[in-house]
């Protein structure tokens, strides 16, 4: 459009320059070319004739000057009288479209005649011409070409080119500017005739043509997919399925016609599939076709697809399945085993996994697997059936070995023999890594140490999210082989655990275990931190371990970031088998913030913040604590050095008072003055031994009252001091006795006072109520009842130290006393004489 305006506006200056005349106006100049449309790049030449009618160059000298476009070209000026012709020649013309104009010299420069040039290319060949017909309602053929990758940058016509050989009938088609493909109606061709094809392509530079095609119509034909009415086993054939077809609705018309038939076969668990469709020739939709050689008892989805002779093949069909007829099991299956528990052949747990070889084939679809004792497999032998793909079972008395073999409704397979081996406790492994090689393979590799005994190794893996055996699997790898690529549908963010055994000639040896992640990412969560210890300026941090599920990949570190208002943030790793950290030279000028960040390979996620308060050290608390520790030490130093110096006997006493046992003790030894003063002295080295019993006296009136015939009855808890003067009784009113410590053990009564004459009345003793221990033991030592052994018969009085046979009252003359038998009552003479 640009260039279109341009041309009008150097026509109009060129005409506005011109001369006039009466019946016309002409320019002043005249522009010629070679031609006004010339290959792009190459050579123009051009003249400029000025009339001499040109009233801009009356009677004035010209000089002509060209241009092309904005830019000036250097003319050629041909020697003549008037100078009125100049020639310019433009070596490479790289424009696709500009003018060129001839000016002269004028006050301004004057635009006297101008030509539009345009460049560009020949066009191409048309290419790849092709024209398919379509059967459908309605009926048409189409054809497509490609023009080429070169712009010509002029505009080029396309016209396709029809004949038809059976009639006189040709037909030329103009396409529009920039289509290259065109579709022939119904009425334009024949399905069964040939026809000849052609495009052509035409510009003002030259024209091409396409090398013509010959073709009938209906083999140009995409047919529509074609529909499988029935798929199933050929009756006493194995390993065929018998198909029957038909074409679509549109096209039942061409039913009698002979087809090329492509048949796609895949197992119905995809772990087969052909690798090349299997090509049926000249087959016709009226008569069903075998296809053999394929596995028995298996389930296959079939898909075809059809064209007529050589025409484009038609979109797969939709699927259909059958199965072929099944037999027996054939081939061997790859088993591993693992034992575990004692090495006692019953206390043995046998864990047996397999796997079909590749030689293996099921030849059905319902199979169940067997593991027995026994090569042939029967009830009495059997050990485990199951369908799956593994088996735990006890070991049997002292089997060595167990036997393999896989059932279906046609029969049993060869069993597979299974030797036992036992668990050794050694390994030859080292250094196992798990490298992902992306979402669907994991790189395992080791280290062996050098062994005589190795004859392989088992690589086993499985989900460890999943606590289900079935998702085990494993491979058998030669003992040369240190790597090993496992590919199948590994999940992302999930752990696996991939254990590498070493096999020996005699057992199993011990595995080297890794958690492997096809993919990382961050964890999914922070375990939260606790604060176990808070002393002076340390802190003790704690955590629980991240769930599995939760990890995300495999735990790098954790990362402590603590710090206070008046210092920088600090940090601390720590390693991933860590739950613990203590952080140290804390102070306690301000609270600290702390937070865990945890890394993985795939990402690091930061946990919560928590704040921490470290107490002060107290020095005056501290001080004090030091100061009653040192006096207690002190005192303790003290006391047991004087318990190591001291006297024995005296601390002895002290602490144990010797409590004499009246049965043992003699009056008889007493000296006047012990009698005098009743407390032990302890001023003597030693005690003295003659002091064995104390006693003390109690007066009471001549004549007793009825309700105090009993002194025992009414008295029985007043007992006197052992430290007190025997002569003290509490029945008076000047008794003197204290409560002392000490442990009085009998009370002798009197019918007078102390210092009386002495009564004609027998004595009469109470023995004490005092619970503490006589020498020992009160039962082995004291006597159970004290009697008089100078008579059979003693006083009813007198009966107060216990039951006896001979205490029986009696009334009668007083019996004389044995003052050597019973010493009591020696002391009670001795006590008369000194009051005497």
């Amino acid at each position: 459009m640009i260039s279109t305006w341009v041309s009008v506006i150097v026509m109009l200056v060129a005409f506005v320059n011109g001369a006039r005349n009466e019946n016309d106006m002409q320019p002043c100049a005249e522009v010629q070319t070679s031609s006004s449309v010339v290959p792009l790049g190459s050579p123009v030449t051009a003249t400029c004739v000025i009339r001499d009618s040109c009233h801009l160059v009356i009677g004035q000298a010209v000089h002509i000057e060209w241009r092309l476009g904005d830019h000036s070209l250097p003319g050629s000026p041909v020697a003549n009288e008037s100078g009125r012709f100049s020639e310019v020649v433009i070596p490479s013309f790289n424009h696709t479209r500009e003018f060129l104009t001839c000016c002269v010299q004028a006050s301004p420069v004057q635009v006297v005649g101008g030509v539009e040039i345009r460049a560009g290319f020949p066009p191409e060949v048309p290419r790849n011409l092709s024209c398919q017909t379509n059967l459908t309602t309605p009926e048409t053929l189409t054809c497509n070409w490609d023009p080429g990758q070169q712009e010509t940058h002029l505009h080029t016509k396309y016209t396709l080119h029809i004949k038809i050989w059976d009639s006189k009938d040709n037909h030329t088609y103009e396409l529009l500017r920039g289509v290259h493909r065109y579709t022939i109606p119904r009425s334009g061709f024949v399905f069964f005739s040939d026809m000849e094809i052609y495009v052509k392509a035409a510009n003002e530079l030259g024209e091409a043509s396409s090398t013509p095609i010959i073709l009938e119509p209906v083999s140009a034909a995409k047919f529509d997919p074609p529909t499988i009415l029935n798929v199933q086993a050929v009756p006493k054939k194995y390993g065929c399925l018998k198909l029957s077809w038909s074409l679509s609705q549109q096209q039942a018309w061409m039913r009698d016609y002979r087809f090329n038939l492509e048949v796609q076969l895949k197992t119905a668990d995809n772990s087969q599939r052909s690798e090349q469709p299997i090509l049926v020739s000249r087959a016709r939709p009226t008569r069903s076709l075998d296809q053999c050689r394929l596995l028995h008892g298996t389930q296959y989805l079939v898909q075809i697809r059809v064209r007529y002779q050589q025409s484009p093949w038609s979109e797969w069909s939709s699927s259909r399945s059958g199965v072929t007829l099944e037999s027996a099991p054939t081939g061997r299956l790859d088993s591993w085993m693992k034992a575990s528990g004692d090495h006692m052949p019953k206390q043995l747990n046998i864990h047996l996994f397999w796997k079909p070889s590749k030689q293996f084939r099921a030849n059905a679809q319902n199979v169940s697997y067997i593991v027995s004792v026994k090569k042939l497999p029967g009830e009495k032998g059997k050990l485990c059936s199951t369908k799956g793909n593994y088996c735990t079972l006890k070991l049997p008395g002292k089997a060595k070995k167990v036997y393999l073999s896989a059932v279906n409704a046609a029969g049993k397979s060869i069993p597979t023999e299974v030797r036992i081996y036992l668990p050794k406790a050694s390994s030859v492994i080292s250094d196992v890594t798990v490298l992902p090689r992306d979402d669907r393979s994991l790189m395992v590799q080791w280290r062996r140490l050098v062994s005589s005994n190795l004859t392989g190794f088992v690589v086993e893996w499985r989900p460890l999210l999943e606590t289900d055996l079935s998702l085990t699997q494993f491979e058998i790898i030669d003992r040369n082989e240190t790597t090993f690529l496992i590919t199948g549908s590994f999940e992302p963010y999930k752990p696996y655990g991939i254990s590498v055994y070493p096999r020996f000639k005699d057992g199993i040896g011990l595995p080297r275990t890794v958690n492997a992640y096809s993919r990382q990412k961050a964890p999914s969560m922070v375990p939260k931190i606790q604060i176990k210890k808070n002393w002076q300026s340390h802190v003790e941090l704690a955590w629980e371990e991240i769930p599995l599920d939760q990890r995300n990949g495999i735990i790098q570190n954790y990362t402590i970031f603590y710090w206070d208002k008046m210092g920088p943030i600090k940090v601390v790793n720590v390693d991933p088998d860590e739950r613990r950290v203590v952080l140290k030279d804390l102070g306690t000028a301000s609270p600290y913030e702390a937070f865990m960040m945890v890394s993985t390979s795939g990402g690091r996620l930061n946990g919560s913040t928590i704040h921490l308060e470290i107490e002060a050290f107290d020095v005056v608390a501290v001080m004090i604590i030091v100061t009653v520790s040192g006096v207690g030490l002190s005192l303790l130093i003290i006391f047991t050095v004087l318990a190591c110096f001291s006297n024995q006997h005296r601390l002895k006493g002290r602490f144990w008072p010797a409590v004499p046992d009246p049965a043992n003790s003699s009056i008889k030894r007493w000296t006047s003055n012990s009698t005098q003063d009743s407390d032990l002295s302890w001023e003597n080295e030693e005690p003295d031994p003659m002091y064995l019993s104390h006693l003390s006296f109690l007066d009471l009136p001549v004549k007793l009252s009825k309700e105090d015939d009993d002194p025992w009855l009414s008295n029985a808890e007043v007992t006197s001091d052992l430290g007190e003067s025997i002569c003290g009784s509490p029945f008076i009113p000047d008794y003197s006795g204290s409560n002392s410590d000490s442990v009085p053990y009998a009370t002798v009564i009197f019918s007078g006072p102390c210092n009386s004459p002495t009564p004609q009345d027998a004595r009469v003793y109470l023995r004490s109520e005092s619970t503490q221990p006589l020498l020992e033991t009160e039962e082995s030592f004291s006597p159970k009842y004290y009697h008089n052994m100078a008579s059979d018969r003693v006083p009813n009085e007198q009966c107060f130290f216990g039951p006896s046979h001979d205490c029986v009252p009696e009334k009668g003359p007083d019996p004389g006393i044995m003052w050597d038998d019973f010493p009591f009552l020696r002391a009670l003479a001795l006590n008369d004489a000194q009051n005497d």
